[in-house]
């Protein structure tokens, strides 16, 4: 029997819903080692080399794409870190320069701030 056929009876039998996997199997215990390895690969249980290269090079380039992701928003909360501090400077001086003022006397205009 070929698969194609094997996969047809055991889909006739379950009433159409899809083949039965238990029923396959039991099929391919005629065929020995192979028929089991041709089930296996079929569900994919079991890979070709070649395709679980390819899996495996895509996993490496995933990570570093994540890694490099990760270094860049390292970067960006250092530069936000400094940029508030900076900030911080400049409302501090700010404050100072406006609590000088007021202790020589300088009283402001509300009518010409803006």
């Amino acid at each position: 029997m070929l698969i194609p056929e094997l996969l047809r009876l055991a889909a006739a039998e379950d009433g159409g819903g899809g083949p039965d996997i238990g029923k396959m199997l039991g099929q391919f215990t005629q065929y020995g080692i192979i028929g089991l390895v041709v089930v296996l690969l079929i569900v994919g249980v079991i890979v070709p080399k070649y395709v679980m290269n390819n899996l495996m090079t895509e996993k490496d380039n995933w990570r570093q794409a994540f890694e490099k992701e990760r270094k860049a928003h390292q970067a960006t909360r250092e530069q936000l870190a400094k940029a508030e501090e900076r900030g911080d400077v400049a409302v501090e001086q700010g404050r100072t320069l406006n609590t000088l003022l007021l202790e020589l006397g300088h009283r402001p205009d509300p009518a010409r701030s803006t």
